[in-house]
């Protein structure tokens, strides 16, 4: 509000400056002269007209200013709702990682832009027991764990998504085939190692079966994780909480 009388006097004094100067410019050519009544008109008037004039304008401009913040911060505000909801629509909402359909969409991607590198088809081995003995809470805790075990190994450009179920999948970008087994054995002794607990204080084991697939540039997608697939088939039945490529 004082922004606003400041810039309304501001106009009020500069109309009088520019009315005394029209006066005593033109008045006297005209054969008249700026005094009494006239000087008292050549100042009132302006300032009648200048002040509410010129604080109306100020207070609308005022009023569209705030608006167009408050309209850019709701802007904003939703552009990044937005993005949260997008990212949200992306992933698993228990592990945290890609959903089915974005670890695929994120994989052909990879395809079209001719990259290479390792996918993974993992599944926690006996999943079913633990369910059955210690409970869906149980289950799910070693889904969510598992998860993050997933994405605190993973690298910038990797993927890693749940597939469904107990089933993930993780493609190590532009990965050679010795890091590719290398990342396999890290993820299945960090899994071993992951410290699942009833409530009643004992030690959930857990374990998990790796088939891993090398993908040349301009792989295809489906070729490639049912090659993984078939690998994870193969450390199955070789015993599970096995790596097969």
């Amino acid at each position: 509000m004082y922004r606003i009388l400041g810039k309304t006097l501001a106009v009020a004094a500069l109309s009088v400056l520019a009315s005394l100067m029209i006066s005593f410019a033109f008045v006297p050519m005209l054969g008249g002269k700026v005094a009494g009544a006239g000087l008292v008109m050549t100042i009132a008037c302006p300032i009648a007209i200048s002040i509410p004039a010129s604080m109306l304008h100020f207070w609308q401009a005022e009023r569209l200013r705030t608006a167009n913040t408050a309209l850019a911060q709701a802007r904003d505000a939703l552009a990044a709702a937005y993005d949260r909801l997008q990212d949200q629509a992306r992933r698993d909402a228990l592990t945290g990682v890609l959903n089915r359909a974005a670890f695929m969409a994120g994989l052909d991607e990879r395809n079209r832009a001719g990259a290479h590198g390792g996918l993974l088809f993992l599944d926690i081995d006996h999943f079913k027991s633990v369910n059955d003995r210690f409970g869906h809470a149980a289950g799910d805790e070693a889904l969510a764990r598992v998860g993050t075990v997933l994405s605190g190994l993973s690298g910038d450009g990797d993927l890693v998504g749940r597939l469904g179920g107990e089933e993930f999948a993780v493609f190590l970008h532009e990965a050679a085939p010795e890091r590719m087994l290398d990342h396999s054995q890290a993820i299945r002794k960090a899994v071993a190692a992951i410290d699942l607990r009833t409530p009643s204080g004992a030690r959930i084991a857990l374990g998990i079966s790796i088939g891993a697939f090398h993908c040349a540039p301009h792989f295809d997608p489906a070729e490639a994780l049912a090659a993984a697939d078939r690998n994870l088939y193969r450390a199955k039945s070789a015993g599970r909480n096995t790596v097969v490529a």
